[in-house]
């Protein structure tokens, strides 16, 4: 493999999970394990440079081609939508988005327009408007429990890992938006000009994905 691929990473928690994954396939990462002020580090062992950015970033630079592949969440994919190839869930970065109400409050027993706090406004408007219902989306960039709480929304949509954050505020999940994980995606355009080297990367993930299965 002479073509070396770039591949931009969400910085965080996906990074830790991504670079688990990536030597635990062979890959050597310790130029990301001590990135220093660096936000680009090329692998000693592969013919791979990975790009340390922000999740809605990891999108932009894939679309763009500036980055052959991406590590991003599902949340980002669903607000942000984009061109590319979704390939492969690599089973970390686990959540979900849900609807959330006050404590015994009756959302659906009214035929008021609701409104709705988030901090992903397409990800909300898609799901009500597969259930057919108006509702007034409010975006929030802090803590959304806060809009309930002050009586500005009578609901939000949120990432919930636990769940302990709304209870101590006094909210309850009531459903399940979407199911969120982390997403290895590719560049169209990559895919073709680059298929065996990306293909060999992806078997090399999958390859651990269905060991850490069987483990």
């Amino acid at each position: 493999m002479s073509e070396r691929l770039k591949i931009a990473i969400t910085k965080g928690r996906l990074l830790d999970k991504s670079v688990e994954l990536f030597e635990a396939a062979g890959l050597d990462c310790a130029p990301i394990r001590d990135p220093g002020r660096r936000l680009v580090h090329s692998l000693p062992n592969y013919p791979l440079d990975a790009v340390l950015a922000k999740a809605p970033d990891v999108i932009t630079y894939v679309e763009h081609g500036v980055c052959d592949m991406g590590i991003v969440g599902k949340d980002t994919i669903l607000e942000k939508g984009g061109s590319f190839y979704e390939v492969l869930d690599l089973g970390f970065g686990r959540c979900r988005f849900a609807l959330a109400v006050r404590q015994g409050s009756d959302f659906y027993g009214t035929y008021k327009t609701r409104r709705i706090a988030s901090k992903y406004p397409e990800v909300t408007r898609t799901f009500f408007e597969k259930k057919g219902m108006d509702v007034d989306i409010i975006k929030i960039e802090g803590s959304v429990e806060l809009a309930p709480i002050l009586n500005l929304t009578d609901a939000i949509v949120d990432i919930v890992e636990t769940g302990a954050t709304l209870k101590a505020n006094g909210l309850v999940p009531i459903e399940d938006v979407a199911q969120v994980s982390a997403r290895l995606i590719v560049n169209t355009a990559s895919m073709k000009l680059y298929k065996a080297e990306i293909e060999d990367f992806i078997a090399r993930c999958e390859a651990e994905l269905e060991r850490r299965e069987h483990d």
